[in-house]
């Protein structure tokens, strides 16, 4: 039935629930993972320009932001293979993170996503919104979400 999942991460231990179980899931039914860090591009604003702050070096910030999202997806890989399961990984940079997460599932061919119910706190989370939520509304395969 799932042989193929997905399972995007941002490094949180409520995502490193959601990769265990993907993982004993896919051993189960001698599947195989797809993980998926989405980092967020440098956003530039005029604003701090203006106020007298230099803004950080944007192509430094994305390479920082790749970097961390690789070791991401490479932790979930190691723990994959440790336990004998199969894990492509998959990086990518994107204001959109739930497109990414909709996008990778199907050219991957996932069957299903494993996924945390929510990756930032507090305000940030009241002004972004919840990715879940949105890969919940775009995807067209069954999402199972981890609180």
């Amino acid at each position: 039935m799932f042989k193929k999942i997905l399972v995007p991460t941002d490094g949180s231990p409520l995502s490193d629930k959601a990769i265990t179980a993907a993982i004993e899931f896919a051993k189960t039914v001698n599947g195989e993972l797809v993980t998926l860090c989405v980092a967020e591009p440098y956003v530039y604003s005029a604003l701090v320009e203006g106020a007298g702050v230099f803004p950080m070096d944007s192509v430094a910030y994305d390479e920082k932001a790749q970097e961390i999202a690789q070791h991401n997806v490479d932790k979930a890989a190691a723990l994959a293979r440790a336990q004998g399961v199969t894990c492509k990984t998959a990086v990518a940079l994107s204001f959109s993170p739930y497109e990414e997460i909709v996008r990778t599932a199907e050219a991957s061919a996932c069957d299903v996503i494993f996924m945390a119910s929510h990756g930032r706190k507090g305000l940030n989370k009241l002004f972004v919104g919840s990715e879940t939520q949105k890969v919940l509304a775009h995807s067209t395969i069954p999402v199972l979400v981890f609180r």
